[in-house]
């Protein structure tokens, strides 16, 4: 039985992928504990399942996980950690921005009594600045939301198998890896390191998709949205009864002004912080209809059956 799982999401990451497990490999056997790597391809289109097939074809520690279909790095991630049957488990991206050589690090710390060992930024390394400051905003809200610190933090982590096994019981299908992390709590340590340049291959994500991921974690891990609109609305009608006040007593004391700015100012107003108010209802039920159809975060494509000269039976 491994005593280290290390969990690789993979998507259309064929070209780096020898590599990666080349510089991966040497440093696990240094640990000297038994380890398994379990590559989950989360519906690659660049044949990346086929190549981590050959790959694991000459290497025993290697376990390959195909999902049906492209789920979303979140879910092949619950893959993994639902597969993985270490004492540890160590989440890792393939194209070697993840340094492999920081893994011996976090298994020190483990050993030294941590839980929950993350892997935090030195610096956020090449960035475009649209993608920077959409990453500081969701950054500055999910701390918010859960009063923790996520601007240097990534998904590089090593979590005990009682992290493992708490976060794999948790029922939500729409799932912020980090944040679960953070909420569940255990004992924390630190590790640093320097992101490295991209091995091969481009970032799939986008500052529209950043924008979006972190609405969806935003609506699914935290009422904040909801609790703003409320205070929003507290503030909004306080200022239209301060506002009414004014206009009665301009009136009463003869000094109304003919014209219909404030009116029409005010109901721009009300009529824009309501729509708010309902687009950010509209979120909620939509994730809370995510929630209730209870369909399964990911599916795993079945190995196929050896092939057979005779699938009929006998021929009589």
């Amino acid at each position: 039985m491994p005593e280290l799982s290390v969990i690789v999401p993979l998507h259309n990451e064929r070209p780096v992928l020898p590599q990666f497990l080349a510089e991966l490999t040497p440093v696990l056997q240094g640990l000297d504990l038994p380890y398994e790597v379990l590559l989950v391809d989360d519906g690659s289109s660049d044949g990346t399942a086929d190549a981590a097939d050959a790959l694991a074809h000459d290497d025993p520690h290697l376990c390959v996980i195909r999902l049906t279909r492209n789920f979303g790095k979140e879910a092949a991630m619950a893959a993994g950690l639902s597969a993985a049957a270490g004492r540890a488990a160590i989440l890792m991206d393939g194209d070697l921005q993840h340094p492999v050589s920081v893994v011996p690090q976090l298994v020190a710390a483990w050993r030294d009594g941590a839980e929950v060992v993350n892997a935090v930024k030195e610096a956020r390394g090449r960035e475009g600045v649209a993608y920077r400051l959409s990453a500081w905003a969701f950054n500055r809200l999910m701390g918010a939301a859960l009063r923790h610190d996520f601007d240097r933090e990534s998904d590089f982590k090593l979590l005990d198998r009682s992290v493992i096994d708490v976060i794999a019981s948790l029922p939500e299908r729409t799932r912020f890896f980090r944040g679960l992390v953070a909420w569940v709590g255990f004992r924390t340590a630190q590790v640093p390191f320097a992101v490295a340049p991209r091995a091969g291959g481009h970032t799939s994500w986008s500052p529209l998709g950043l924008v979006t991921y972190s609405v969806r974690n935003l609506v699914s891990f935290t009422s904040l949205p909801l609790r703003l609109v409320a205070a929003t609305g507290f503030v909004v009608t306080g200022l239209g009864m301060l506002l009414g006040a004014q206009t009665l007593w301009t009136w009463a004391r003869g000094l109304a002004v003919d014209g219909f700015s404030t009116t029409i100012l005010s109901v721009l107003i009300m009529g824009g912080f309501q729509l708010l108010a309902l687009g950010v209802v509209s979120l909620y039920l939509s994730a809370i209809y995510e929630e209730v159809k209870q369909r399964p975060l990911f599916v795993v494509r079945k190995p196929e059956p050896p092939d057979s000269e005779d699938r009929s039976g006998p021929v009589a």
